[in-house]
C-alpha cells in the first residue's frame, strides 16, 4: 500500500514539475519528458506490471490535460512501460548505461509514435524538420533530466522494496 502512494505521489509532483518549472527552462517549448522517465524506470526496475501501471497513470494525466484524442497517450505510456520491463532481469541499480540507453530508446519511440499518429497522417510529411526541432532536443533535454533524476527513483525504490522485505 505504502508502495502505490508514493509511486502515486512520484507521479503527481513529476507531473507538476514537467508542466510548470520546466517550462521555464524549456528550449524552444520543448521541455524533458520526465513522466517517460519514471515510466521507463519503474518498468525495467519492476517489471512490467508496474511499468503498465505507472504508464497508465502518467498517461492518464497527459491526456486529461493535454490530450486531444482521449487514451492516445495512456497508450504510448502503457506500451513504454511494458516494453521496458522486459529488461528487469537484466537490469542493475548501480549500472547507469543501460537505463540510459533504455530511456533514450523509450523517448524515440514515444516521438516516432506521437509523429506518426499526430502528424504524418494527417498530411505533414516534413520530418526533418520534426526530427531537428522536436525530437532532437527532446531527446538530449530527456537524457540530461535523466541523469539527474535517476539515481534518486533508484534510491526511492530500493528503500520500497527494503520496507517490503521487512513487512513480509
Amino acid at each position: 500500500m505504502l508502495r502505490k502512494v508514493i509511486l502515486t505521489l512520484i507521479i503527481f509532483f513529476g507531473f507538476i514539475f514537467q508542466c510548470s518549472v520546466l517550462n521555464y527552462i524549456s528550449l524552444g517549448g520543448i521541455v524533458p519528458n520526465i513522466l517517460l522517465i519514471i515510466t521507463a524506470s519503474f518498468g525495467f526496475m519492476r517489471g512490467q506490471n508496474e511499468g503498465m501501471a505507472v504508464g497508465f497513470l502518467c498517461g492518464i494525466l497527459v491526456d486529461i490535460f493535454f490530450g486531444n484524442v482521449f487514451g492516445f497517450y495512456t497508450i504510448c505510456y502503457v506500451l513504454i512501460g511494458y516494453l521496458n520491463g522486459f529488461f528487469k532481469n537484466i537490469f542493475y541499480p548501480e549500472d547507469i548505461k543501460l537505463p540510459l540507453l533504455l530511456i533514450t530508446v523509450s523517448e524515440i519511440v514515444y516521438c516516432m509514435i506521437c509523429y506518426i499518429f499526430r502528424f504524418l497522417l494527417r498530411g505533414r510529411l516534413a520530418f526533418g524538420y520534426y526530427f531537428v526541432h522536436i525530437i532532437l532536443p527532446e531527446i538530449v533535454y530527456t537524457i540530461l533530466a535523466t541523469l539527474l533524476i535517476y539515481k534518486g527513483i533508484v534510491i526511492l525504490n530500493e528503500w520500497l522494496e527494503d520496507i517490503e522485505r521487512r513487512n513480509a
